[in-house]
């Protein structure tokens, strides 16, 4: 190649580079790779899909943490979650929503005083942390777990207490369960309607009506039909 020709073939291969850098199918594969995948009744709730990496989404019900937690772990058989201060966690709900048990830690009763040492060390290791926050939770604490989820792509779950740089928040708007007649039955089933509402990319608000659980245990989309034939009273469908 003569010296004159060198730039010109030196600009072709920049430009070539550019364009690969910015086509649809690698900003695909970018997305892909700064997302986990969640279950599929979900995905509608989330911005892009799926729990972005590094941050922080908050929620009111606890069957939605699970499933929430579930996705990502169905997804790849190498990555691991962590309950971090949730004694009361239902794990037979979590195994039904196709959370393995398997690859799941528990921290019962971390306490204020360890929970930042105690989250930012699963965070090395879990790619899911599902956590009750403290109620007094100093801001430079949350700070640097903020900085630490970012540097280990890692995804926090919150129950119940707010966090204060949460990207997204699910609220159950909704819920009324079914499988109860006037003194016979059973309950097989919850349906709910959440609310997704957050900051950027989050800030416009999506819905879901969801059997969670439906009548198997698992989760689904509400206009899939019924869980059962005949739907709770409204002292029952008052029950999370």
């Amino acid at each position: 190649m003569t010296t004159a020709a060198r730039p010109e073939a030196e600009r072709r291969l920049r430009l070539a580079e550019l364009l690969d850098q910015t086509s649809p199918d690698t900003r695909t594969r970018r997305a892909a790779a700064q997302t986990l995948p969640v279950l599929d009744p979900l995905a509608p709730l989330l911005p892009a899909g799926g729990l972005a990496r590094g941050t922080v989404l908050e929620t009111d019900d606890t069957a939605l943490l699970l499933a929430l937690a579930a996705g990502p772990l169905a997804a790849d058989p190498t990555r691991w979650a962590a309950a971090i201060d949730l004694p009361d966690l239902g794990l037979a709900a979590a195994a039904n929503y196709g959370l393995p048990l398997q690859r799941l830690v528990v921290a019962d009763h971390v306490g204020e005083q360890h929970f930042g040492e105690v989250v930012a060390a699963l965070a090395d290791a879990c790619t899911i942390l599902l956590v009750r926050p403290p109620e007094r939770l100093a801001p430079r604490t949350a700070a640097r777990l903020d900085a630490h989820l970012r540097r280990t792509g890692s995804v926090m779950l919150c129950l119940g207490r707010p966090w204060p740089a949460s990207a997204l928040r699910l609220e159950v708007t909704e819920r009324r369960w079914s499988g109860l007649g006037d003194g016979w039955g059973q309950l097989d089933g919850r349906r709910i309607e959440v609310r997704a509402v957050g900051r950027g990319s989050a800030a416009r608000p999506r819905t879901a009506r969801l059997w969670l659980p439906d009548a198997a245990g698992g989760i689904r989309p509400a206009d899939t039909g019924t869980a059962a034939s005949t739907d709770a009273p409204a002292a029952v469908a008052a029950l999370a």
